[in-house]
């Protein structure tokens, strides 16, 4: 039964998927160049407070890392659309939480905290899940994904949350995975591990900064390359 519902709900996400602009890709780039965070920036509120905290993201042994506390955010000085995203990422001790933000904008806007945005999971057994942040998306068979209508919401005590499809797509605590997502226009796929794990359509937001999160967990990242897309004839706006 599970895996009949889980084929249908891929077979909605492909019909969907159709819609998508069609497609070439540009010149890839490296948003980490192993050696320090140049291109980036941090908005951590606890250093507000106390300078002399450590800074929860370091670059060390070639990896940019997360060091999971204090918490906050590494966030790109560019902004960027229509483009796609390899992460490749691990958990490198205790099982924990993070994600991949993209089209952030405002900073703190959730729990003075969360730049709002649109949250690409990436907590351990739960990589791909959506996470609404002042910003929000569809998802086929929304209901089933991120229940009741009613508690629907893109603010602090609404039900954020949007499930992927696949919860075993990850790879063993320790070992390194992938994730790619492609955001182009309004829409945005998510692949872990080469396994199509979500896909949204009507984004509130199309453009704007990619974040990095310390919440919680120590993360490696060895991996964090953007390919711009370029829309052709016959595009949607």
């Amino acid at each position: 039964m599970y895996a009949d519902k889980k084929l249908f709900l891929f077979c909605i996400i492909f019909a969907f998927s159709l819609h998508i602009p069609n497609q070439v890709h540009g010149q890839s780039q490296s948003l980490f160049n192993g050696k320090d965070l140049s291109g980036w920036y941090m908005d951590v509120p606890a250093l507000d407070e106390d300078s002399a905290l450590r800074k929860p993201f370091i670059v060390r042994d070639g990896y940019l890392v997360s060091l999971g506390e204090p918490r906050g955010h590494l966030i790109t000085e560019d902004e960027f659309s229509n483009y796609r995203l390899e992460v490749e990422y691990r958990f490198p001790g205790e099982p924990g939480n993070c994600g991949v933000l993209v089209h952030a904008s405002t900073p703190r806007a959730l729990y003075e905290m969360f730049p709002k945005s649109i949250e690409v999971q990436m907590m351990h057994e739960n990589a791909g899940d959506f996470w609404c942040i002042v910003e929000d998306i569809t998802v086929p068979n929304m209901v089933e994904r991120r229940g009741p209508r009613e508690e629907w919401g893109i603010t602090e005590g609404k039900n954020r949350r949007i499930l992927n499809l696949t919860d075993d797509s990850e790879h063993p605590l320790g070992e390194w995975n992938s994730m790619t997502i492609e955001a182009v226009s309004d829409s945005i796929k998510v692949w872990v591990n080469g396994d199509l794990v979500n896909f949204g359509y009507d984004a509130t937001a199309s453009s704007g900064k990619i974040a990095l999160q310390a919440e919680g967990a120590e993360v490696e990242f060895r991996k964090i390359i953007l390919t711009p897309i370029q829309k052709i004839s016959g595009d949607r706006e």
